[in-house]
């Protein structure tokens, strides 16, 4: 359906909307430039907007429309603490190892076992901490089977992104879209985890067509896989069985949060403080410090820079040029928010880019629709489509480079601590395809789903 052209209330380009939107665009130059760490970055600043009275501490701090979103900080501190005291179990080390095992040590079965596992730790738990448990194990597989680990680790990446577009909190984009639209744990499984399966049915047959003649190993090796013993992987029975006990509650508690009238913040708090106290650790100095505090901040301060650019009109003044391409037409700003979303996910880390196309969203309907407001306005009927093609165009398109996702870099990284350099241009050969594959596939569905019937 087209809408009318609509006239905003106008917004004045002042000094203070210069000075927001230059802080804006250099910190998101260093961003995607890494030549000065993120988190620096996005420290730095935060505390210009404030310094400079863009935003005042109390907007920084206490408004939901300019300043940090609590929601999402808590639920990835939430999650991160559960998942630092599941780890020493060694809970992962004997998924990876058992999967290599139903694989029957052959390099392609296991390739396509551990994508799939990937899918799925990434859709229930979150795709980062997904790929900072697996990786290691995966390279210990790889040693053992005497084959290149490069091509699993690029595929544990994709299939981290693919899985984790699943659900609210499979990646951290999806966080912040459930936390800005006001969305519950079942509105991102009905509504993506479809798609999610067809397109990873797609992944997996094309990843054996690349990879199915390259990968071989000897017999001895495949045997030498089989002999190993993934019980003996398990350090803590015990605290093993309190951590599933936990995560349980924790993931029926995401799925009724809704009907519950909870924050998923609360529901991941909840499950922390719990496996805290279950767990008998007198002190959580250590639980605490392997939190990643440098991606906590990192939001952290995306918050503010972002909410001094909506405050100055620098959001608004994007969404209009939004809206005058498309001209109102909903399906047409659908497909192009899913492109675009993609393609610049795969430039920008797609975290910094949902942050600000979260509050370009909910402006963009307001100058729509102005006379809904609140949870009316957040998820109108015609709304709803955008923020899908907003979550599958970031979460997917984050696969298009190895600086697309957070996932990526980690798995880029743990691969040159290991002495297996993944190239940019090498990760790019294989993440771009299959990255326009999907968001293919995506646009396809969004359009039969929202718009055909």
């Amino acid at each position: 359906m087209s809408h009318p052209a609509i006239v905003p209330h106008p917004f004045e380009m002042n000094a203070a909307f210069w000075t927001a939107t230059s802080i804006f665009i250099v910190a998101y130059t260093l961003i995607v430039s890494e030549k000065v760490h993120k988190t620096v970055v996005a420290i730095c600043g935060a505390a210009l907007m404030i310094v400079l009275k863009i935003l005042d501490q109390h907007e920084a701090f206490h408004l939901e429309e300019f300043g940090v979103d609590w929601n999402v900080i808590f639920l990835l501190i939430g999650m991160m603490t559960i998942i630092n005291l599941m780890r020493p179990t060694g809970i992962f080390e004997y998924i990876a190892i058992k999967s290599a095992k139903v694989g029957k040590g052959e390099p392609m079965r296991i390739m396509i076992v551990f994508a799939v596992v990937t899918a799925v730790l990434s859709a229930l738990l979150d795709n980062v901490t997904t790929v900072l448990l697996l990786a290691p194990v995966t390279l210990l597989i790889a040693d053992a089977l005497d084959i290149d680990p490069i091509p699993f680790l690029i595929v544990e990446a994709l299939a981290s992104n693919i899985g984790g577009t699943a659900t609210l909190i499979g990646d951290p984009p999806n966080i912040m879209i459930a936390s800005k639209a006001k969305l519950d744990f079942m509105d991102f499984i009905i509504n993506l985890a479809p798609v999610v399966i067809v397109i990873m049915v797609v992944f997996l047959g094309v990843i054996k067509i690349i990879f199915g003649r390259k990968l071989k190993t000897t017999p001895e090796r495949q045997q030498h896989v089989l002999n190993m013993d993934e019980k003996a992987a398990i350090n803590d029975p015990v605290m093993l069985k309190k951590s599933l006990f936990v995560l349980a509650i924790v993931l029926v508690g995401f799925m009724l949060h809704g009907p519950l009238h909870y924050e998923p913040a609360t529901i991941a708090l909840f499950g922390a403080g719990l496996l805290l106290l279950l767990s008998g650790t007198e002190e959580p100095h250590h639980v605490l410090a392997d939190i990643e505090w440098p991606t906590i901040f990192f939001f952290i301060g995306l918050f503010i820079i972002v909410g001094g650019v909506v405050k100055v009109g620098l959001i608004k003044w994007m969404s209009m040029k939004m809206l005058a391409i498309t001209q109102g037409n909903m399906l047409g700003t659908s497909m192009l928010l899913l492109w675009f979303s993609a393609i610049a996910s795969a430039i920008v880390d797609n975290i910094p880019y949902v942050a600000t196309m979260n509050p370009l969203l909910i402006d963009m309907a307001g100058q729509i629709w102005p006379h809904e407001s609140g949870l009316a306005l957040l998820q109108h009927p015609e709304l709803m489509p955008l923020w899908w093609s907003l979550a599958l165009g970031a979460c997917l398109g984050g696969n298009g480079s190895p600086i697309g996702a957070s996932a990526n870099v980690i798995v880029v990284g743990m691969a040159e601590k290991a002495g297996r350099k993944i190239s940019f241009m090498k990760f790019v050969a294989y993440g771009a395809p299959i990255m326009l594959l999907t968001v293919f596939i995506s646009m396809i569905y969004v359009w039969l789903r929202y718009y055909l019937f």
